[in-house]
């Protein structure tokens, strides 16, 4: 049998690997031969075809034999080049890490799902060291995003690469990182679903940091059931263990502050038409201020930003020496912005953190949070090359919603909901405090269908 098997979800790929209607060789072959025809040649940095067909023949070999790993075995993944991989440097996005010391060995999560039999079919381009939520790179090309019918549009970032990788069919899943909404961003833009972990929830050795306040990761794909049959994985767990819950069951809470200030018309449309199917189904909605948002920028505005603050800690000998000339400019003048925060002020972000996750905890309890992803569809790239006033504006802008969460140590799950301007894909985001992952996937489970109309 052949098919094009990246436009597959997981659960409908492994159903052939696992029945031998499909074989994982097959399969890695046929995701190769479909990356090769892709007229964009920024989704991918690098491509690694001996190590993705030595673990597919693998693959083959155990279900042929009747050993197979799991639902996950000789499924093809995509990783985000900040995540190492054994045997190559990695480069985050960035020249000036080419000549880096190669990997001794994968990261910690990469070779958790090479247990679970996943096949590793190369690295995703990406925002240059994950600092911008649009995904444009100046080094490696910025990949189009698959859904724009009209003009190139940007993809999402941090995790470009990876969200075009699956909205053009060429892989199932792949991996990101969010520091600031990085899965949920590119998901939201590409119509795709996105999970966010709950920062810790992964183990982070081997993935190049950004903000290790506020760094998690999460797959890219097809459906909820997906991402949590990835999320097992990666805690060396069996898939199936979350378990779908009633819709009738959900309790959701909407906050009326911040998160619609600038949102278009068509994404509030489009987000409140979810928001009615899923009160139609039976979920129960409140809509309520969230007195942290307004606090948060508040926050931000007195002493800067925390992903700043430590970025920069992470990259003041890159800006000081020879390397920051190689960097992308709009990144390097980011990154010193972080210079600007004394360490009491660092200090008074973290308290602030703290007391402000405690206080929202306390007012929305085990309920769900709902709002717009992003507030706008994804815009035309061409604009923001040649206008730097213009990129920071809208780098902000597309950034606003999902940073939130991640100031709240929240997890989180984007969810396509229709579309707007331009028939550009909106994002649903459902968040849940710390720590509450297993409850929300559940939940966004519940709600996938019905979010999506």
């Amino acid at each position: 049998m052949t098919g094009n098997y990246g436009a597959m979800s997981i659960a409908q790929l492994s159903a052939l690997l696992q029945t031998g209607k499909a074989d994982p060789v097959e399969v890695t072959q046929a995701v190769f031969a479909a990356i090769d025809r892709h007229g964009d040649k920024a989704v991918f940095v690098s491509l690694l075809r001996e190590r993705a067909l030595s673990e597919a023949e693998a693959s083959s070999r155990r279900i042929r034999d009747g050993r197979s790993l799991g639902l996950l075995d000789g499924i093809p993944i995509a990783w985000k080049d900040l995540f190492d991989i054994e045997g190559a440097a990695t480069t985050a996005g960035s020249t000036v890490l080419a000549t880096a010391p190669k990997a001794l060995k994968d990261a910690s999560v990469v070779d958790l799902l090479k247990r679970a039999g996943m096949v590793a079919i190369g690295r995703t381009n990406m925002s240059e060291f994950a600092f911008s939520g649009i995904g444009i790179n100046p080094h490696y090309g910025t990949p189009h995003n698959p859904r724009s019918t009209d003009v190139p549009r940007i993809p999402g970032g941090s995790s470009s690469g990876a969200g075009v990788a699956v909205a053009a069919d060429l892989v199932p899943v792949a991996m990101g990182t969010d520091t600031g909404g990085s899965v949920r961003i590119p998901a939201a833009f590409n119509g795709l679903v996105g999970y966010k972990a709950t920062r810790g929830r992964h183990a982070m050795q081997g993935v190049f940091p950004l903000s290790r306040s506020l760094d998690s990761l999460g797959p890219l794909c097809r459906t909820v059931q997906d991402a949590a049959w990835i999320d097992a994985a990666m805690r060396g767990l069996p898939p199936g263990m979350v378990q779908r819950r009633a819709l009738e069951t959900l309790d959701i809470v909407v906050p009326t502050n911040i998160v619609f200030d600038t949102a278009e018309p068509g994404v509030v449309a489009t987000f409140e038409a979810a928001l009615e199917r899923l009160r139609t189904a039976g979920a129960s909605i409140t809509r309520i201020v969230l007195p942290a948002f307004g606090q948060i920028l508040d926050v931000m505005a007195k002493y800067g930003p925390l992903v700043t603050a430590e970025a920069f800690v992470l990259h003041r000998d890159r800006l000081a020496g020879p390397e920051a000339t190689g960097m992308d400019q709009r990144v390097v003048a980011r990154t010193r912005l972080g210079e600007n925060t004394s360490l009491a002020s660092y200090l008074a972000i973290l308290d602030a953190r703290a007391r402000l996750i405690a206080e929202t905890e306390a007012l929305i309890g085990d309920r769900l949070v709902a709002f717009p992803t992003v507030a706008h569809v994804a815009p035309p790239i061409e604009p923001l090359l040649a206008d730097d006033q213009a990129f920071f504006a809208i780098n902000g802008k597309t950034l606003a919603n999902t940073a939130l969460g991640n100031f709240l140590d929240w997890c989180g799950v984007s969810i396509p909901c229709g579309t707007g301007d331009a028939g550009m894909p909106v994002g649903f985001l459902l968040s849940a405090s710390a720590n509450r992952d297993d409850s929300l996937l559940a939940a966004a489970m519940a709600a996938e269908n019905t979010i999506r109309g």
